[in-house]
């Protein structure tokens, strides 16, 4: 039962709630006990005031000097008050006048100002203070009765024994109802979400209101959604590909190994021309294998760096020289030019690789007899690398698709004029390994007439 987040929320508002009204409601009972307190002895004083007028307004009529006691005598006579007792006694505790009797003894009446004394009958508050006359001292008492004043307090106390618990039992049914009222989007919410899977990732979370903090979650999640969805998409897409990849040249292998086996008297040189079929595919095979399992690796965080200081136009005419045997295969002019040394920290062999595989791209997609220019320069802190080929071009619409894994540009459309035999992974390794130095690699132009490609560093490295 206190799994639930409303039932929950819902002892803890009362909690903090009965806290918050059980302080409240003693220090307000405390308080209207001290203001009570304090009025009445405020009122205690002010009749002993009183009393010491109606005492000088006797003794000035008074001419002898015993006639101190009736004078004293008449005064509290004078002071009769329902809510206020008079009690004058001498120095030795001797009673010598009062309006009633208290029921106390003298020699139990209190030393201190103002005290609460027990009569009889009910608690009093009494307040004392000396009366001298002449030559005689007394001390006067004047005592009020709290019965009435306990009697409030009484009912503030049951007032408060019976609010305060009535009040949190409709607290906590009203917090029940309004955790349940704010948190039912969450559980629609929750609802909704339990009946998206991989079959229907394209449903979305319905938002009532996108600007409080619910329909910020529910934005969140829908982002998710659309991420997820989008993985899957290239996930599907990715195996699609790939199977599609790998299985031309498996039915090539397939197909001559059957061809091989069909005939008894075939001769050498025909096993020689399906071995060597089978040769070629099982290297382009072993290289979509390995390029597949590179991305894996890159996608898990599996793969691992080993940076060291290398310069990057060194790298990089290291890859020209490489390719000359392609580019001259199809009489491609490739030309080369580094202006400045680019020191650099990086994974040598990374590197290599990223430049082949941009450099093989341009020589595929260039025409028998164009150019492909690479040209190495430093400016701005950065390093730059831009590969100029006078190749086919990239289409408008298929720009930003070019570093999707296994994307070739129209195929049917160029296969006559190019070599584009690849698995098309080459430009997503080569941004793979250019993100993975913190740099960038990205299409600048193209058009009938080439494409310009760069690559980014920062000059300070990693």
């Amino acid at each position: 039962m206190f799994s639930s987040i409303r039932i929950k929320l819902t002892l803890w508002y009362v909690v903090v709630l009965a806290i918050t009204v059980v302080v409240f409601s003693v220090v307000a009972y405390f308080v209207m006990v001290n203001a009570l307190r304090r009025d009445t002895d405020e009122r205690l004083f002010e009749m002993a005031r009183n009393f010491d007028i109606a005492l000088e307004a006797e003794l000035e009529d008074e001419s002898a000097p015993t006639a101190s006691e009736k004078a004293i005598s008449e005064a509290v006579n004078e002071m009769q008050f329902r809510d206020y007792q008079f009690l004058i006694v001498t120095k030795q505790g001797h009673l010598v006048a009062s309006t009633a009797n208290v029921g106390l003894a003298t020699t139990a009446l209190p030393d201190d100002a103002f005290q609460t004394v027990e009569s009889e009958s009910e608690p009093m508050r009494v307040y004392r203070a000396p009366l001298i006359n002449g030559q005689n001292e007394y001390r006067l008492f004047v005592f009020h009765s709290l019965r009435e004043q306990n009697a409030l307090m009484n009912r503030l106390a049951g007032i408060f024994l019976i609010g305060v618990p009535l009040t949190l039992i409709l607290a906590g049914f009203g917090g029940y109802f309004l955790a349940r009222k704010t948190l039912s989007p969450m559980v629609e919410m929750g609802r909704q979400a339990g009946q998206i899977s991989a079959q229907n990732l394209s449903e979305r979370i319905f938002i009532k209101n996108k600007d409080d903090e619910l329909g910020k979650l529910a934005t969140v999640f829908n982002e998710l959604l659309a991420r997820l969805d989008t993985s899957f998409e290239q996930q599907r897409r990715f195996m699609a590909d790939a199977s599609h990849e790998l299985r031309t040249p498996l039915a090539i292998v397939r197909g001559e190994a059957e061809v091989a086996l069909s005939k008894d008297d075939r001769s050498s040189e025909d096993y020689r021309e399906s071995l060597n079929v089978v040769h070629d595919e099982s290297k382009r095979l072993t290289a979509i294998v390995e390029d597949l399992f590179t991305l894996a690796r890159a996608d898990a965080g599996q793969f691992r760096t080993n940076l060291a200081p290398v310069y990057l136009d060194e790298i990089a005419g290291d890859a020209v020289r490489s390719i000359q045997v392609l580019a001259d295969r199809k009489k491609i002019g490739i030309s080369f030019d580094a202006q400045t040394e680019m020191p650099f920290a990086g994974d040598e062999p990374l590197l290599r690789r990223m430049f082949l595989n941009v450099f093989d791209n341009a020589i595929k997609y260039t025409r028998p007899g164009g150019s492909v220019d690479v040209e190495c320069i430093s400016s701005d802190g950065v390093y730059q690398i831009t590969i100029t080929d006078s190749g086919i071009g990239i289409p408008p619409g298929e720009q930003q698709n070019i570093f999707e894994r296994f994307y070739r540009v129209d195929k049917a459309r160029s296969r006559s004029d190019t070599d584009t035999s690849g698995a098309g992974l080459g430009l997503s390794i080569a941004q793979w390994i250019a993100e993975l130095h913190r740099g960038k690699i990205s299409l600048v132009s193209s058009g009938e007439n080439g494409s310009v490609f760069s690559i980014q560093f920062d000059r300070e490295g990693q």
